[in-house]
């Protein structure tokens, strides 16, 4: 092999190599798999944002909570039409039944961040511990490290992420 074949092999690579931080990954945790985890982006001055992913238990579990070092208050959420009236509001814990893919998800339920301690920057990560607990109330954590995106990675952009981006400081639950 030629030295340009390889310096280019090698160049290549780390490109890909690079990339791969962007890319929301899949972790599997004992009982839980977490899929196309992501935070939105915050700006300057922006008190919230939300936390999107995938759930997926083996066994029948609920999340009760979730802490991160980023945000002062963190808390499931749902949204759901009321009438006419798209409703936000903090949910004591969300059923996780075995087998079957929750998704976490703008305009439905998502992990609310509130209180950022600072802004939250595209293509950093952020420490966020899910709080679970099983069929027989033992608590289980998982941690994660969730991408930063303006968007869901990989997605083009979807219609249903237009509204659910204005967690700021205007912010009504």
């Amino acid at each position: 092999m030629s030295i340009r074949f390889l310096s280019r092999l090698l160049v290549s690579s780390l490109g890909v190599l690079m990339a791969l931080p962007a890319v929301a990954q899949t972790v599997a945790s004992g009982p839980l798999k977490v899929e196309a985890a992501w935070i939105r982006a915050s700006v300057p001055g922006q008190a919230g944002t939300a936390a999107f992913m995938r759930l997926t238990a083996t066994e029948p579990m609920t999340l009760v909570g979730l802490v991160t070092p980023a945000a002062g208050v963190a808390e499931v959420h749902e949204m759901k039409l009321e009438g006419d009236v798209m409703r936000m509001r903090a949910i004591p814990s969300l059923a996780l039944p075995a087998g079957r893919a929750v998704e976490l998800k703008p305009g439905g339920y998502h992990l609310m961040l509130m209180d950022l301690k600072s802004p939250l920057k595209v293509d950093t990560r952020v420490p966020l511990t899910l709080v679970l607990r099983d069929a027989k109330g033992t608590e289980r954590r998982v941690d994660l490290q969730v991408p930063v995106a303006l968007r869901t990675p990989g997605a083009a952009g979807h219609a249903g992420e237009a509204g659910h981006g204005a967690h700021g400081a205007g912010h009504k639950h």
